[in-house]
This record gives C-alpha cells, sequence and structure tokens, in this order.
C-alpha cells in the first residue's frame, strides 16, 4: 500500500477519519474480494494526485467488523466520502477513475463555496 494511503482500524476511526482535517475518503474492502482488488490501484492514483487535499484511507473489513456494521456497510468495496466527519457520500462496488474523480472534485467544490 503507498504512502498516500492510511490503514484505520476500528480503534482509530473516529480520530484518524471523523476528526481528520481533511476530506477523507476511506476504502471498505477485503483481501479475498475480486473488486476491491480491482479498484486498489485506482484508489491508490487518486491518493497521489489528491495528496494534501483529500486523506484516502482504507479498512479492511475482515480485520475490523465493528465500524462497517456500524455504518451499514452490506457490500464491498464501498468507498465513503467524509467532509468535517459527516458522511457526504457513498458508493458501492467497482467504479472507473474517471467516475471516482468527479464526485471527490464534486464534493471538493461543495466544500470551498461554504
Amino acid at each position: 500500500m503507498s504512502d498516500d494511503i492510511k490503514h484505520v482500524t476500528d480503534a482509530s476511526y473516529q480520530q484518524d477519519v471523523l476528526e481528520a482535517e481533511l476530506p477523507v475518503l476511506v476504502d471498505f474492502w477485503a483481501p479475498w474480494c475480486g473488486p476491491c482488488r480491482m479498484i486498489a490501484p485506482v484508489v491508490e492514483e487518486l491518493a497521489q494526485e489528491y495528496a494534501g487535499k483529500v486523506m484516502f484511507a482504507k479498512m479492511n473489513t475482515d480485520e475490523n467488523p465493528d465500524t462497517p456494521g456500524n455504518l451499514g456497510i452490506r457490500g464491498i468495496p464501498t468507498l465513503i466520502f467524509y467532509m468535517n466527519g459527516e458522511e457526504a457520500d457513498r458508493m458501492v462496488g467497482f467504479a472507473p477513475k474517471p467516475v471516482l474523480k468527479r464526485k471527490i472534485d464534486a464534493l471538493l467544490g461543495a466544500s470551498e463555496q461554504k
């Protein structure tokens, strides 16, 4: 995993994600999940492109079942976008890079208008 992506756990989720100063994209995944492996390089590329503007995090749902359960995650990969500690958007399943970029740019644009 790249240095641009933070590995978060049930124990660190509050501090690392909800209290983060930057907008956060969290990738909920598991090692056995094929679509999760497909989206991983896309998330890595985006983490490099948006370094300093968006924090990217990954949570292994097998090792950390509490947070995904509390968030109602039923399918993976699930990507949750947070702005100021609040869920701003959610996507389930694989999405190509242009779709994710549009979503991130829209969220960043909305946060700049506030």
